[in-house]
């Protein structure tokens, strides 16, 4: 029998009645004999209420006492699904970070984990008892708790399926797995049986939300095979592992993410002479202001126009800070655009198939759009395009790669 590390959302947890219905699950596969270790979120919306109590009390709380207040959230919820489990005849035992000892940096709200005690949960598992874990914190060497930023529990599962060498990590959310893109935009989204690490990676890099970045990077690098379920129906959901290299075929592209919340930025004139670059994205940087797509066009005269896309969030911060090097450069003027998006699309087939782009380009154009920057990476080519026609892009890119069609056409 295996040993699964489950986790459950704060949707899938957000009210009583669910909790209970996360103890029967739970207790099916303890009745097929597996060993389970669940780990749990806060209750749906009771992170966003102890923030907001914090707020009334202080503008900016000191960041170690905010995570000694959200913490708590996950508190309530490993106590009472231990209680449902109990109460359906099953031994369960409640764990809060610092009681498993998960052992963190000191960077509160934002910690990251070095090392997991994990002698107590085999010692309760032996037992034949579920341990039920609280996901999001942990604590430093000096024992304070800490917490692993938003969707922090996504990467506790992934690290105690590491600690324990699990036979499986599943994430159990409100979707039923991962999809060629997002079904409220393209009906014809199809669920995958199975992606690669590297390929949800690029999926949750450039916009798709069903896993965390750190939690799918964890679990590339301890090798823990991830799958995503839904906790709401059955189904085998998706499998992310490592690249099957005894696979017949590939899919050449595996899905299309996309993100509405870029801005782009352009300094016309720049000096073209060395250290203009840097000059411009040093500043940026300085100001914890995160870089994405990067153009630098020859121009005449020895000047060029250095084009730059970042967050949307971030953009009228971006330009303020841009202002200041035009001067010091003594570039040109300060341009920007807020109504563009970045399509891309993702498949490791892409390494042994030429035309990849030839086919993305060509569907572009077909139906009108203009690309306005291009980045690529082996598995990965991304277009910055007008927002306007992101849907119709996403569309139109879903279906010349056919990612509609069920199944991939085996070539001999």
């Amino acid at each position: 029998m295996a040993l699964l590390v489950q986790k459950y959302g704060g949707t899938s947890v957000g009210t009583t009645e669910r909790i209970e219905a996360v103890a029967d699950r739970v207790g099916r596969f303890r009745k097929e004999g597996h060993d389970v270790v669940v780990v749990v979120s806060a209750m749906s919306g009771e992170t966003n209420r102890l923030i907001a109590l914090a707020s009334d009390i202080m503008e900016e709380p000191t960041p170690r006492e905010m995570d000694v207040l959200v913490s708590t959230g996950e508190q309530v919820t490993i106590a009472l699904l231990s209680m449902a489990l109990q109460k359906k005849g099953f031994d369960a035992r409640s764990y809060t970070g610092s009681q498993v000892r998960i052992v963190t940096d000191s960077s509160h709200t934002k910690a990251r984990i070095k090392q997991i005690d994990e002698q107590n949960m085999r010692k309760d598992l032996d037992a034949g008892r579920v341990v039920v874990v609280a996901g999001f914190q942990g604590m430093d060497e000096n024992g304070n708790i800490t917490t692993l930023g938003r969707g922090g529990s996504d990467t506790t599962a992934v690290a105690l399926a590491a600690a324990l060498k699990a036979d499986e990590c599943q994430i159990y959310t409100d979707v039923d797995g991962v999809y060629t893109t997002d079904p409220r935009v393209v009906d014809s989204a199809r669920r995958l049986e199975r992606i690669t690490f590297e390929e949800m990676l690029e999926m949750a890099s450039l916009g798709s939300k069903v896993l965390q970045i750190r939690a799918v990077e964890f679990a590339g690098k301890y090798n823990v095979p991830l799958r995503v379920l839904s906790s709401f129906k059955e189904g085998n959901g998706t499998l992310i592992t490592l690249e099957d290299e005894n696979a017949m075929e590939q899919p050449v592209v595996s899905g299309i993410a996309f993100n509405r919340d870029e801005a782009k930025l352009t300094i016309s004139g720049v000096p073209d002479t060395p250290g203009s670059a840097l000059g411009i994205l040093k500043p940026i940087s300085d100001a914890n202001i995160e870089v994405d797509m990067i153009v630098q066009n020859v121009g005449e005269d020895n000047k060029t126009a250095f084009t730059f896309t970042v967050h949307r969030n971030d953009f009228k911060r971006a330009q303020e800070v841009l202002r200041g090097v035009t001067k010091e450069l003594g570039a040109g003027e300060v341009g920007g655009d807020t109504k563009i998006a970045k399509v891309s699309i993702v498949g490791v087939g892409m390494r042994s198939h030429a035309g990849v782009a030839t086919i993305m380009f060509e569907a572009l154009s077909k139906e009108g759009i203009n690309i306005q920057m291009i980045s690529t990476s082996e598995i990965k080519i991304s277009v910055v395009i007008d927002e306007k026609y992101l849907e119709l892009a996403v569309r139109a890119l879903h279906s010349a790669f056919e990612l509609d069609n069920a199944g991939v056409e085996e070539t001999f």
